[in-house]
């Protein structure tokens, strides 16, 4: 099973590839510490399996989702197994939207455990599935609060103009961005004031309170 390995942080790129060099039946053709680099990894050497750390240069945050990602969408026979710091369930969920099939998702802490680190390895390879049981529990705890969430009952189209309205467009601008008529974004922004309790309240009010209620309800903290 041959392996590409990215991470940015040296001492657990070279403590990894030393584990992965003791186990039979396991080769690290190459270990690269960005996202850049791993896609040039994957076109090189084509591995069976890409193993990457999901927060990478040069922004920190889902450099190796988005990696991930375009290497199912590129190269369908590659597996890929994210490892990341802490339970991130939107990150988690964004890679398995689409599908679970040669995907896994593991926490770092599980490198020191070498026999279930290649256990994760060997099920996406074998075009399985592996997810860490507290990665399990937070995609359950995402999903039940999504079905309770008060913009479940939006139409894909009123979500499109809700999370418009969150960046500051005025009506003008939504129509613009979403090939809408003016009066269509008004007839669904009076749609989804009354889905959201706000059909009684002045109409700035209704707009300040519907975009908060899409930057909790999404995990996006307002801006101070």
């Amino acid at each position: 099973m041959r392996v590409v390995f990215a991470e940015d942080n040296y001492l657990v790129r070279e403590g990894t590839g030393a584990l992965l060099a003791t186990v039979n039946g396991v080769e690290l053709v190459a270990s690269v510490e960005d996202a850049e680099q791993l896609l040039a990894a994957v076109v090189e050497h084509n591995p069976d399996v890409v193993l990457t750390d999901i927060r990478m240069p040069p922004t920190h945050t889902d450099e190796g989702i988005r990696a991930a990602r375009r290497i199912r969408a590129e190269h369908p026979a590659i597996g890929v197994v994210v490892l990341s710091q802490f339970v991130e369930e939107a990150y988690a969920y964004d890679l398995l939207k689409d599908g679970a099939e040669k995907l896994g998702y593991i926490l770092k802490e599980r490198i020191a455990d070498l026999d279930e680190l290649v256990r994760a390895l060997m099920a996406v390879n074998e075009g399985g599935s592996f997810l860490d049981p507290r990665v399990v529990e937070a995609l359950v705890a995402r999903k039940r609060a999504v079905a309770n969430s008060p913009l479940a009952d939006l139409t894909d189209r009123e979500r499109d103009v809700l999370s418009a309205m969150a960046t500051g467009k005025n009506n003008a601008a939504i129509a613009a961005s979403l090939f809408l008529s003016e009066r269509a974004v008004e007839k669904h922004i009076n749609s989804l004031f009354g889905k959201l309790g706000l059909s009684n309240e002045p109409q700035v009010h209704r707009r300040v309170m519907a975009v908060l209620t899409f930057l909790r309800e999404e995990g996006v903290p307002p801006s101070n």
